[in-house]
């Protein structure tokens, strides 16, 4: 389920150009990102933590669709937060409304890695959502 958000202004963040890896928590499953063949699912913007977790297998909550209209994909990013673009007004104003903010906070469905950094990924216990209509 992709699309746009169309209240809010696009941004074009920067693209990887390196392979670079996410380890996500708990758990630790690792996915290693090919920038030539990064994963997609076409969910939030194009080579972001959700869009590529998705494609992977990894489970995020998103109730809007990865359009930076709710805040269900908050996560933590504990390790190369430099690495990723820098956060909008507008995913700002949606962290707001998510419960466990802490300064390393981001919505999936925004952060984009450029590459330079391994991220570790951590999924709020209040995220996982372990039960799902079929």
């Amino acid at each position: 389920m992709g699309g746009s958000n169309p209240y809010i202004k696009q941004s074009s963040p920067e693209k990887a150009k390196q392979a670079y890896s996410i380890r996500f928590l708990p758990g630790g499953q690792e996915i290693t990102v090919d920038p030539a063949n990064a994963p997609s699912s076409a969910t939030g913007l194009e080579g972001s933590v959700l869009d590529i977790a998705l494609a992977s297998g990894i489970d995020i909550d998103h109730a809007c669709g990865g359009v930076c209209a709710c805040s269900t994909c908050h996560i933590v990013v504990r390790e190369g937060l430099d690495s990723c673009n820098e956060s909008t007004e507008e995913e700002e104003d949606q962290l707001d409304k998510a419960p466990g903010v802490t300064p390393q906070s981001r919505l999936a469905c925004q952060t984009v890695p450029n590459g330079t950094k391994n991220l570790v990924v951590e999924i709020p216990n209040w995220n996982r959502n372990l039960v799902r209509e079929k």
